[in-house]
């Protein structure tokens, strides 16, 4: 009597005893699907929208573009350039120092208060700006310190240079067809307050041009949104701001 099982036939797809089906498989489309599901449109969208709350997330706390729009702060900063805003650098008890290029909110210091536009259009706007996808704010402004709380800031010396309490600021960062200042100003900045001044000086709307109206020119810290660390577009200008003096 022949005692042996007769074997049974498998199709050359069925998996045998202890096979493990694969984790990947691939849809009649030829796209490789995550346990053998397609990545759909929906899908995808919901990635998308992981991604971008995410990014949002990231740039409004940590570290945020910002577009460049103007040629106040050129040769440093030159239209287009998106550099990177360290918004957790006065996080934690620092303040702004001399040098540190800044970004502030400029409402109430160097544009007044202004009417809500429309909401949908501002938070669209708004959302754009944080990925450094459009201009920023017409209320936001980049600037490098030049004096902080207590300083006692005057131009020009004798040298026709920009003084800190007394001792001559050496200033390489300055366009080279710029004086440190056509306007003459001597102001002593009140505490928790900045003194601020574009790098390109004759092409840049600073505290100078602010002298004569509410606040003085003076910049509120807790106006700081962050300061400005690194050029991070376009590549082939990718370096770090750094300050200019202490």
């Amino acid at each position: 009597m022949d005692t042996e099982a007769p074997h049974t036939q498998r199709g050359p797809s069925s998996p045998s005893a202890g096979e493990e089906r694969p984790r990947f498989a691939f849809s009649r489309t030829g796209r490789r699907t995550a346990g053998g599901r397609p990545l759909t449109w929906r899908r995808a969208g919901v990635l998308g929208v992981i991604c971008t709350v995410f990014l949002l997330l990231f740039s409004n706390f940590v570290v945020q573009p910002f577009l460049i729009p103007s040629r106040s702060m050129e040769p440093t900063l030159e239209v287009g350039d998106r550099v990177l805003v360290n918004k957790l650098a006065y996080r934690f008890g620092d303040q702004p120092r001399r040098g540190d290029v800044v970004v502030f909110d400029g409402t109430g210091s160097f544009v007044g208060e202004r009417p809500e536009d429309n909401p949908v259009g501002s938070l669209l706007h708004g959302a754009a700006s944080a990925l450094g996808l459009a201009e920023p704010s017409d209320t936001d402004f980049v600037k490098r310190v030049v004096g902080v709380g207590g300083d006692d800031v005057v131009c020009c010396d004798a040298g026709g240079r920009v003084a800190v309490n007394g001792v001559p600021l050496e200033e390489p960062y300055l366009h080279p067809a710029d004086a440190p200042s056509a306007v003459p100003f001597r102001i002593v900045v009140p505490l928790g307050t900045l003194w601020v001044m574009g790098d390109h000086r004759s092409q840049s709307r600073d505290s100078r041009d602010h002298l004569g109206e509410p606040g003085g020119g003076m910049v509120p810290v807790d106006k700081v949104i962050g300061r400005a660390d690194w050029i991070g577009w376009p590549l082939s200008r990718w370096t770090s701001v750094g300050g200019g003096h202490g």
